[in-house]
């Protein structure tokens, strides 16, 4: 394979990367965020104690949290099917990749939002507070740094299942890899294409954590 059409393929696959994986970070994020904050404010020393939906909430996000993607991607194929019109492509992974990703996304915000000072919140409860307000202007505020940490790290964690794709007919940088680079031994494309991948999460990462440190108001203190 030539230099040019090697660049020129990388260049698409990276998009198509990206195509997966951001969409399916937001909506992840989108599910996840509002599950995280009932995982905390339903404990039992929580705002709004709830402790059966604690329970039964916690149980579906650990059930959805231990099926390997690649299982889980098969498993959902009718849905895919149903939700996006076929149940292989490109796009189509943005189904499985979003189902298996926000519960990972609620245990990280649940886990973010707990390293809020206690403090902070009694102060808002004794001034008469309401939940909402409480999660509005303290819960989610004090975590924000946490939170975009987190985010980089669902971003990377997506990117890696990415490269399972391939086998659900998506494209991507794993699909060159596995197809072009392994499967047809031209190892020159397969590091290619991972060292790009891991690029990709070297650049997510490191802007995530800036802008953590950037929003993080303790710092500046």
């Amino acid at each position: 394979m030539s230099w040019n059409t090697l660049m020129a393929m990388l260049a698409e696959e990276t998009c198509n990367t990206l195509f997966m994986t951001i969409p399916s970070t937001l909506i992840a994020y989108l599910l996840g965020l509002p599950l995280g904050v009932l995982l905390v404010i339903t404990r039992k020393d929580g705002i709004m104690p709830l402790p059966t939906l604690n329970r039964v909430l916690g149980i579906v996000v650990n059930l959805l949290r231990s099926v390997p993607f690649i299982i889980l991607m098969v498993m959902l194929f009718p849905v895919t099917r149903a939700i996006m019109g076929r149940g292989t492509g490109t796009a189509s992974v943005i189904v499985p990749l979003t189902i298996s990703a926000f519960p990972y996304v609620a245990r990280m915000v649940e886990s973010s939002l707990l390293e809020v000072d206690s403090g902070v919140v009694e102060a808002a409860q004794s001034m008469g507070s309401s939940t909402l307000q409480i999660v509005r202007k303290v819960l989610i505020p004090e975590a924000m740094p946490s939170l975009v940490n987190g985010f980089a790290i669902c971003i990377t964690t997506i990117l890696a299942y990415t490269a399972m794709a391939g086998t659900a007919g998506g494209d991507g940088l794993g699909k060159v890899a596995i197809t072009y680079g392994l499967n047809k031994r031209q190892y020159d494309v397969m590091y290619a294409a991972s060292i790009v991948l891991v690029l990709l999460v070297q650049l997510f990462q490191v802007g995530g954590t800036t802008l953590s440190h950037v929003i993080d108001h303790r710092r500046r203190k």
